[in-house]
Protein backbone atom coordinates (compact mmCIF):
# COMPACT_ATOMS: atom_id res chain seq x y z
CA UNK A 1 0.00 0.00 0.00
CA UNK A 2 0.96 3.42 -0.95
CA UNK A 3 1.92 6.30 1.49
CA UNK A 4 -1.06 7.60 -0.21
CA UNK A 5 -3.18 4.77 -0.06
CA UNK A 6 -2.97 5.30 3.53
CA UNK A 7 -3.87 8.38 3.84
CA UNK A 8 -6.88 8.30 1.97
CA UNK A 9 -7.87 5.15 4.29
CA UNK A 10 -7.21 7.03 7.03
CA UNK A 11 -8.95 10.25 5.97
CA UNK A 12 -12.17 7.72 5.47
CA UNK A 13 -12.34 6.16 8.32
CA UNK A 14 -12.04 9.14 10.26
CA UNK A 15 -15.00 10.68 8.09
CA UNK A 16 -17.42 8.24 8.57
CA UNK A 17 -17.55 8.67 12.39
CA UNK A 18 -18.21 12.55 11.42
CA UNK A 19 -20.79 11.50 9.37
CA UNK A 20 -22.35 9.46 11.86
CA UNK A 21 -22.28 12.13 14.33
CA UNK A 22 -23.74 14.50 12.26
CA UNK A 23 -26.48 12.66 11.01
CA UNK A 24 -27.98 11.43 14.53
CA UNK A 25 -29.83 8.72 15.66
CA UNK A 26 -31.69 6.59 13.46
CA UNK A 27 -35.22 7.67 12.58
CA UNK A 28 -37.74 5.51 14.73
CA UNK A 29 -35.81 4.76 17.84
CA UNK A 30 -36.12 6.09 21.67
CA UNK A 31 -33.06 8.30 20.87
CA UNK A 32 -35.01 9.71 18.12
CA UNK A 33 -38.78 8.60 17.67
CA UNK A 34 -40.59 9.49 14.02
CA UNK A 35 -42.19 12.35 14.67
CA UNK A 36 -46.14 11.89 12.86
CA UNK A 37 -48.52 14.36 12.44
CA UNK A 38 -52.00 14.84 13.09
CA UNK A 39 -55.07 16.37 13.72
CA UNK A 40 -57.20 15.87 16.95
CA UNK A 41 -60.13 13.37 17.00
CA UNK A 42 -60.00 10.01 14.91
CA UNK A 43 -56.91 10.59 13.08
CA UNK A 44 -54.98 10.83 16.52
CA UNK A 45 -57.07 7.75 18.07
CA UNK A 46 -55.97 5.60 15.25
CA UNK A 47 -52.05 6.75 15.24
CA UNK A 48 -52.23 6.04 18.92
CA UNK A 49 -52.96 1.94 18.02
CA UNK A 50 -50.59 2.28 14.97
CA UNK A 51 -48.14 3.60 17.54
CA UNK A 52 -48.45 0.71 20.06
CA UNK A 53 -48.14 -1.73 16.95
CA UNK A 54 -45.22 -0.67 15.63
CA UNK A 55 -43.34 -0.66 19.07
CA UNK A 56 -43.92 -4.69 19.05
CA UNK A 57 -40.35 -5.69 18.78
CA UNK A 58 -41.82 -8.75 17.17
CA UNK A 59 -43.97 -7.24 14.78
CA UNK A 60 -43.63 -6.24 11.30
CA UNK A 61 -42.57 -2.61 12.01
CA UNK A 62 -39.66 -4.46 14.36
CA UNK A 63 -40.19 -1.74 17.45
CA UNK A 64 -40.24 1.57 15.69
CA UNK A 65 -41.02 4.35 18.18
CA UNK A 66 -43.48 6.91 16.91
CA UNK A 67 -44.08 10.29 18.91
CA UNK A 68 -47.83 11.59 18.18
CA UNK A 69 -48.10 15.17 17.31
CA UNK A 70 -51.30 16.82 17.38
CA UNK A 71 -52.70 19.86 15.63
CA UNK A 72 -56.15 21.56 15.31
CA UNK A 73 -56.05 23.07 12.01
CA UNK A 74 -55.73 21.91 8.16
CA UNK A 75 -52.25 23.98 7.24
CA UNK A 76 -49.66 23.70 9.81
CA UNK A 77 -49.28 19.85 9.26
CA UNK A 78 -48.18 19.89 6.28
CA UNK A 79 -45.91 23.65 6.78
CA UNK A 80 -43.97 21.41 9.62
CA UNK A 81 -43.35 18.47 7.15
CA UNK A 82 -42.09 20.44 4.71
CA UNK A 83 -39.80 22.31 7.42
CA UNK A 84 -38.23 19.45 8.78
CA UNK A 85 -40.31 19.54 12.54
CA UNK A 86 -41.75 16.35 11.72
CA UNK A 87 -40.95 13.00 9.43
CA UNK A 88 -44.50 12.18 8.10
CA UNK A 89 -48.44 13.21 8.89
CA UNK A 90 -51.44 11.67 8.30
CA UNK A 91 -54.69 13.77 8.26
CA UNK A 92 -55.22 14.76 4.81
CA UNK A 93 -56.60 13.55 1.56
CA UNK A 94 -54.89 13.32 -1.67
CA UNK A 95 -56.55 16.19 -3.52
CA UNK A 96 -56.02 18.29 -0.32
CA UNK A 97 -52.28 17.38 -0.47
CA UNK A 98 -52.23 17.76 -4.30
CA UNK A 99 -53.55 21.02 -3.68
CA UNK A 100 -51.13 22.60 -0.97
CA UNK A 101 -47.98 20.74 -2.86
CA UNK A 102 -49.19 23.43 -5.69
CA UNK A 103 -50.27 26.37 -3.62
CA UNK A 104 -47.22 26.56 -1.38
CA UNK A 105 -44.44 24.60 -2.69
CA UNK A 106 -44.37 21.80 -0.75
CA UNK A 107 -41.63 19.00 -1.99
CA UNK A 108 -44.44 16.77 0.06
CA UNK A 109 -45.28 13.13 -1.73
CA UNK A 110 -48.15 10.37 0.05
CA UNK A 111 -47.09 6.88 0.30
CA UNK A 112 -50.43 4.85 1.50
CA UNK A 113 -53.85 5.17 2.18
CA UNK A 114 -55.20 5.55 5.39
CA UNK A 115 -59.01 6.35 6.25
CA UNK A 116 -61.99 7.62 4.28
CA UNK A 117 -63.74 10.18 6.26
CA UNK A 118 -67.27 10.99 4.46
CA UNK A 119 -68.42 14.62 4.98
CA UNK A 120 -71.73 15.19 6.10
CA UNK A 121 -74.12 18.09 6.15
CA UNK A 122 -75.62 18.83 10.13
CA UNK A 123 -77.94 21.24 11.18
CA UNK A 124 -79.20 21.99 15.01
CA UNK A 125 -82.48 23.87 12.99
CA UNK A 126 -83.50 21.68 10.73
CA UNK A 127 -84.90 17.80 9.84
CA UNK A 128 -83.87 17.96 6.50
CA UNK A 129 -82.36 20.79 3.87
CA UNK A 130 -85.21 21.09 2.05
CA UNK A 131 -86.78 22.90 5.04
CA UNK A 132 -83.96 25.77 5.02
CA UNK A 133 -85.72 28.69 4.21
CA UNK A 134 -84.69 31.45 1.49
CA UNK A 135 -82.33 33.14 2.14
CA UNK A 136 -80.75 30.80 4.92
CA UNK A 137 -76.97 30.23 5.40
CA UNK A 138 -74.82 27.05 5.29
CA UNK A 139 -71.50 26.97 6.52
CA UNK A 140 -68.66 24.90 4.75
CA UNK A 141 -65.07 24.60 4.94
CA UNK A 142 -63.04 27.43 3.50
CA UNK A 143 -59.82 25.65 2.31
CA UNK A 144 -60.16 24.85 -1.79
CA UNK A 145 -60.78 21.38 -1.75
CA UNK A 146 -63.11 20.54 1.21
CA UNK A 147 -64.56 23.38 0.30
CA UNK A 148 -65.49 22.51 -3.00
CA UNK A 149 -66.10 19.39 -2.05
CA UNK A 150 -69.00 20.70 0.88
CA UNK A 151 -70.39 22.05 -2.53
CA UNK A 152 -70.71 19.11 -4.24
CA UNK A 153 -72.48 17.20 -1.63
CA UNK A 154 -74.92 20.13 -1.02
CA UNK A 155 -75.49 20.29 -4.45
CA UNK A 156 -75.88 16.35 -5.05
CA UNK A 157 -79.01 16.69 -1.76
CA UNK A 158 -80.74 19.55 -3.67
CA UNK A 159 -79.33 22.75 -1.97
CA UNK A 160 -78.47 24.30 -5.28
CA UNK A 161 -77.29 23.16 -8.78
CA UNK A 162 -73.90 23.56 -9.89
CA UNK A 163 -71.93 23.43 -13.33
CA UNK A 164 -72.02 20.37 -15.12
CA UNK A 165 -69.03 18.41 -14.26
CA UNK A 166 -68.18 20.40 -10.68
CA UNK A 167 -65.84 18.05 -8.67
CA UNK A 168 -63.76 19.47 -5.35
CA UNK A 169 -62.57 22.15 -7.34
CA UNK A 170 -65.60 24.39 -7.46
CA UNK A 171 -66.14 27.55 -5.75
CA UNK A 172 -69.49 29.45 -5.48
CA UNK A 173 -69.11 31.00 -8.67
CA UNK A 174 -70.15 27.64 -9.77
CA UNK A 175 -73.51 27.85 -8.50
CA UNK A 176 -75.58 28.02 -11.43
CA UNK A 177 -79.14 27.55 -9.67
CA UNK A 178 -79.98 28.94 -6.04
CA UNK A 179 -83.49 29.25 -5.71
CA UNK A 180 -84.10 29.87 -2.75
CA UNK A 181 -80.75 32.14 -2.26
CA UNK A 182 -79.02 30.00 -0.06
CA UNK A 183 -76.25 32.07 1.24
CA UNK A 184 -72.42 29.71 1.66
CA UNK A 185 -70.65 30.67 4.44
CA UNK A 186 -67.03 29.66 4.92
CA UNK A 187 -65.19 29.25 7.57
CA UNK A 188 -62.48 27.47 8.86
CA UNK A 189 -62.68 23.50 8.93
CA UNK A 190 -61.94 23.06 12.85
CA UNK A 191 -64.67 25.90 13.64
CA UNK A 192 -67.13 24.67 11.90
CA UNK A 193 -68.84 22.25 14.72
CA UNK A 194 -69.29 25.56 17.10
CA UNK A 195 -70.99 27.35 14.12
CA UNK A 196 -73.96 25.30 14.04
CA UNK A 197 -75.92 27.23 16.38
CA UNK A 198 -75.21 30.31 14.05
CA UNK A 199 -75.96 28.87 10.42
CA UNK A 200 -78.98 26.72 9.41
CA UNK A 201 -76.81 23.88 8.14
CA UNK A 202 -72.91 23.19 7.95
CA UNK A 203 -71.09 20.63 5.71
CA UNK A 204 -68.17 19.35 8.19
CA UNK A 205 -65.26 16.58 7.91
CA UNK A 206 -65.94 13.75 9.81
CA UNK A 207 -62.97 13.95 11.88
CA UNK A 208 -64.09 17.18 12.95
CA UNK A 209 -67.97 15.66 13.44
CA UNK A 210 -66.88 13.16 15.86
CA UNK A 211 -65.31 15.30 18.63
CA UNK A 212 -68.03 17.80 18.83
CA UNK A 213 -70.40 14.74 19.65
CA UNK A 214 -72.03 14.23 15.73
CA UNK A 215 -72.51 10.88 14.47
CA UNK A 216 -72.67 10.97 10.72
CA UNK A 217 -74.31 7.89 10.73
CA UNK A 218 -77.17 9.06 13.19
CA UNK A 219 -76.75 13.14 12.99
CA UNK A 220 -76.13 13.97 9.05
CA UNK A 221 -79.40 15.12 7.06
CA UNK A 222 -76.85 14.16 4.16
CA UNK A 223 -73.74 12.38 3.88
CA UNK A 224 -70.97 10.90 1.19
CA UNK A 225 -71.14 7.52 0.27
CA UNK A 226 -68.76 4.94 1.96
CA UNK A 227 -66.70 4.74 -1.86
CA UNK A 228 -65.72 8.22 -0.93
CA UNK A 229 -62.67 9.25 -3.70
CA UNK A 230 -61.00 11.05 -0.50
CA UNK A 231 -59.37 8.54 0.97
CA UNK A 232 -56.86 9.86 3.72
CA UNK A 233 -52.57 9.29 2.90
CA UNK A 234 -49.40 9.21 5.05
CA UNK A 235 -47.69 11.90 3.59
CA UNK A 236 -43.72 12.24 3.63
CA UNK A 237 -41.06 14.71 2.36
CA UNK A 238 -40.19 13.54 -1.18
CA UNK A 239 -36.51 12.72 0.20
CA UNK A 240 -37.77 10.42 2.54
CA UNK A 241 -40.58 8.48 0.39
CA UNK A 242 -37.97 5.51 0.02
CA UNK A 243 -36.96 5.15 3.49
CA UNK A 244 -36.70 2.09 5.24
CA UNK A 245 -38.81 3.87 8.06
CA UNK A 246 -41.57 4.42 6.02
CA UNK A 247 -42.12 0.79 5.28
CA UNK A 248 -42.11 -0.09 8.52
CA UNK A 249 -44.90 2.58 9.63
CA UNK A 250 -47.40 1.38 6.74
CA UNK A 251 -46.94 -2.03 8.03
CA UNK A 252 -48.26 -0.53 11.47
CA UNK A 253 -50.70 1.25 10.31
CA UNK A 254 -52.13 -1.00 6.87
CA UNK A 255 -52.83 -4.66 8.61
CA UNK A 256 -56.04 -6.11 9.96
CA UNK A 257 -55.53 -5.28 13.60
CA UNK A 258 -55.65 -1.33 12.48
CA UNK A 259 -58.82 -2.35 10.34
CA UNK A 260 -60.74 -4.22 12.74
CA UNK A 261 -60.14 -1.06 15.52
CA UNK A 262 -61.16 1.46 12.97
CA UNK A 263 -64.60 -0.30 12.74
CA UNK A 264 -65.56 -1.46 16.23
CA UNK A 265 -64.44 2.45 17.58
CA UNK A 266 -66.59 4.23 14.77
CA UNK A 267 -68.77 1.14 13.53
CA UNK A 268 -69.22 2.60 10.15
CA UNK A 269 -68.46 6.66 10.31
CA UNK A 270 -64.79 5.88 9.59
CA UNK A 271 -63.61 3.39 6.87
CA UNK A 272 -60.26 1.71 6.33
CA UNK A 273 -59.01 2.56 2.89
CA UNK A 274 -56.14 -0.11 2.43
Amino acid sequence: MTHLTRRAGLAAALLLPALARAQGPEIGTAARPLRIGVTAGPHAQVMEKVREIAARPDGPSRGLVLRIVEFTDYVTPDVALAAGDLDANSYQHQPFLDQQVRDRKLALVSVGRTLVFPMGIYSKKHKSLATIPTGGRVAVPNDPTNGGRALVLLAQHDAFKLRSGADFTATVADITENPRRIRVVELEAAQLPRALDEVDAAAINTNYAIPAGLNPLRDALGRESADSPYANVVAVRLQDRDAPWVRRLLAAYQNDEVKGFVNATFQGAVAPAF
